[in-house]
């Protein structure tokens, strides 16, 4: 799994796939799919152990796919490897190969088996899982906060609550995402950029009912670096709608749920666009109404040991909020780390 996880934040929206050839209990070469378009994780495997490929057992972390995509099916290159066995911890879920690969690979005269490391495998490539199955993004909520759960004094001052341990980090977040969220309420009192520091072409997207974003805001300014989507309602100023569109900004007309843009349709317009990963950043009312659509998987929240205190102090969730505690999302804590004095909580919602 360690393999399949190096293409972490570039192969999207294939899946994570790595990939071991061995014989005689002798690893003999390995591989992973690299970035979107290029050689799977099999067919690396296979071209760098060449002859020797012939009778040896291949252990990868997907169901080999049957298909034509970007890519000649991984399952032809197999067969003609002279590959003995097969070993995959799960089957592909998407419906144009689930189950085929293996078909295909039996009808060559290839030994099959699924299902070790499955719950690992699936873990690996829970985003992927989540598309093709809904064919939305899987969503994770990014936020920084004080013990007390505030994001920003009752003056507005939020710069900075976490250290720079934390805050490197988190921005490496974005590297591994297809689009970063945020409402316009951020753009207007942060300007950030949002762009990832290494990863090239994440899409970033803005929450903006009315269309109050500057024109001068950062993230308008530089569209040769990274696409800008902003979503609106029908009710927004249409001459601030044409100058975006100007500027090279993405600009798409959403339905409105309680004056907001409509969570539900922005989902399905990103899984249109094939955003598999989406990172949300705030701030705490665009979070809130994601927790409140139930649209959060999973959270990255950084604690600073501060208390900020103030009733009109921002926190990292906010929103309408529930009525009875049991209507509160569960978080599943996975891991609890030191960074310096701050912790980062990362966990699943259930």
């Amino acid at each position: 799994m360690s393999l399949a996880k190096k293409g972490e934040g570039k192969v999207s929206p294939n899946p994570m796939v790595g990939a071991v050839l061995a014989k005689n209990e002798t690893i003999i070469a390995q591989g992973y799919h690299r970035y979107f378009g290029g050689p799977h994780a099999e067919v690396e495997t296979i071209e760098k152990a060449k002859a020797k490929a012939k009778g040896a057992t291949l252990y990868v972390s997907l169901e080999p796919c049957s298909h034509w995509g970007k890519t000649p099916p991984c399952t032809q290159k197999i067969i003609k490897a002279g590959i003995k066995k097969v070993i995959a911890a799960t089957l592909d879920p998407n419906p144009v190969n689930s189950g085929k690969g293996i078909e295909e690979l039996q009808k060559g005269g290839i030994e099959t088996e699924v299902g070790i490391l499955k719950e690992e495998a699936e873990k690996v490539n829970e985003a992927f899982l989540k598309f093709m199955k809904r064919r939305i993004p899987f969503v994770i909520v990014k936020a920084a906060a004080s013990l007390d759960g505030k994001i920003a004094t009752y003056k507005g001052e939020s710069k900075w609550i976490t250290n720079e341990k934390s805050r490197r980090l988190a921005h490496r977040l974005r590297d591994r995402v297809d689009a970063i969220l945020v409402g316009v309420n951020t753009i207007i009192r942060d300007d950030p950029s949002l762009l990832p520091p290494f990863k090239k072409n994440s899409a970033r997207i803005v929450l903006d009912s009315s269309l109050r974003i500057p024109l001068k805001a950062r993230i308008l300014q530089d569209q040769d670096k990274a696409d800008t989507f902003v979503f609106t309602t029908l009710w927004s100023d249409k001459d601030k709608l044409l100058q975006l569109e100007k500027k090279g900004i993405k600009v798409a007309i959403m339905g409105e749920e309680d004056g907001k843009v409509g969570l539900e349709e922005v989902l399905k317009k990103l899984g249109e666009l094939e955003i598999m990963n989406l990172l949300v950043e705030g701030g705490g009312e665009v979070i809130g109404s994601f927790f409140e659509k139930r649209s959060v998987d999973k959270i990255f929240l950084f604690l600073a040991p501060r208390i900020i205190g103030g009733r009109g102090a921002l926190t990292w969730v906010e929103g309408k909020g529930v009525d009875f505690l049991k209507e509160t999302p569960f978080i599943e804590i996975n891991s609890v780390k030191k960074m310096g004095g701050d912790f980062l909580l990362e966990g699943h919602v259930r």
